[in-house]
């Protein structure tokens, strides 16, 4: 019986639905399994030959040996590839955890490469743009959707956790490129009245101003992206008196535009404001940079003050109310405030 029990207990381990939507929220053993191996396999074929990985793809996807041929061509086409949507860094994330397990060569031959991708892709200021390559808003410093944070964060735990695999020059190069990203955070964060507020979801990888990106993404203080930087600066042990200027400013803006009182609900397929007494707070994606008043914008990109003024598509296809910076004022920033060495 009890050998029964540990068959199953292992088995919910190793056996569970496996999607790319929770490759990363697996049990530590079950990244050693043929499983999590035969994934790393497909990972790696997507992987382009410059280093980096295109959006959207769900990797843990069954693959013929047509779609094989045919990624093994596209290994050479190197115009798809990004950080947007949790590209790159996380496929590097997943494969470094297999790698743990077991030091697979070919993955770390294809670790090297997805590191350097990133190290390259990095501007001299240290911002990260979507996609370097790009002619567009892609190459606009890119907090949107946690791209920038999203591989500043693999970084420093890919140094901080220390695999073996990192060359002494790859483990320098790091520290460089961690500083430099930091330094562009510091930089790009809007200051009204010389005290630092929030940052825009792209910032212009020159001036590092505040930048737009698609007709309805307008430059704005932005109530989603700001709370993963905050978390990440918040991660920085012993944090100098610049991130902790930088920490403050951006938790009393936010706390200063949370909204209180209303819902976002689903009516007749369309996504309504609903007002409702002590519903959670939540911010507007983006916020006006003179009144900072909520924005919202169709794809005819005028800027409308209501959210029921824009067309049903934008409506219902984007997420104009967010709730993530709830969590930094309820519990994140208490619990650093109480970290501080200094703190009473």
């Amino acid at each position: 019986m009890k050998i029964l029990i540990l068959f199953l207990s292992t088995c919910s381990l190793l056996c569970a639905d496996v999607s790319w939507r929770n490759i990363l929220k697996k049990k530590t053993v079950w990244y050693g399994s043929k499983e999590a191996s035969d994934i790393a396999g497909k990972v790696m074929l997507y992987q382009r030959e410059n280093g980096g990985w295109p959006k959207n793809q769900d990797m843990s996807d069954d693959l013929s040996k047509s779609d094989r041929k045919k990624l093994r061509k596209k290994r050479d086409e190197l115009e798809d590839t990004t950080i947007d949507n949790g590209a790159t860094h996380t496929p590097l994330r997943f494969l470094t955890r297999v790698w743990k397990q077991k030091a697979d060569p070919t993955i770390e031959a294809s670790l090297h490469q997805g590191l350097s991708f990133l190290l390259k892709s990095q501007y001299p200021n240290g911002g990260w743009p979507q996609r370097r390559h790009d002619s567009g808003y892609g190459r606009h410093i890119t907090y949107n959707d946690g791209a920038m944070i999203g591989v500043m964060a693999f970084l420093r735990d890919l140094l901080q956790k220390g695999p073996s695999f990192l060359t002494s020059v790859e483990k320098e190069q790091i520290k460089e490129a961690l500083t430099k990203g930091l330094d562009c955070l510091l930089k790009s964060q809007i200051r009204i009245d010389a005290k630092p507020t929030v940052w825009c979801a792209q910032h212009d990888r020159k001036t590092l101003l505040p930048a737009k990106a698609r007709s309805y993404e307008h430059p704005s203080f932005s109530g989603g992206e700001s709370a993963g930087i905050v978390k990440y600066l918040m991660q920085i042990k012993d944090p100098s008196p610049e991130v902790r200027a930088a920490i403050e400013g951006a938790v009393t803006w936010l706390d200063q535009h949370k909204i209180e009182g209303i819902v976002i609900e689903r009516k007749d397929g369309n996504q309504i404001v609903t007002r409702k007494k002590d519903a959670p707070v939540l911010w507007a994606r983006f916020y006006d940079l003179k009144t900072a008043r909520p924005i919202f914008s169709g794809r005819d990109g005028i800027i409308k003050f209501s959210f029921d003024e824009i067309e049903a598509e934008r409506r219902n296809g984007y997420a104009w109310y967010v709730g993530n910076p709830r969590s930094i004022l309820e519990k994140d920033y208490p619990k650093w405030k109480g970290s501080l060495k200094d703190s009473p």
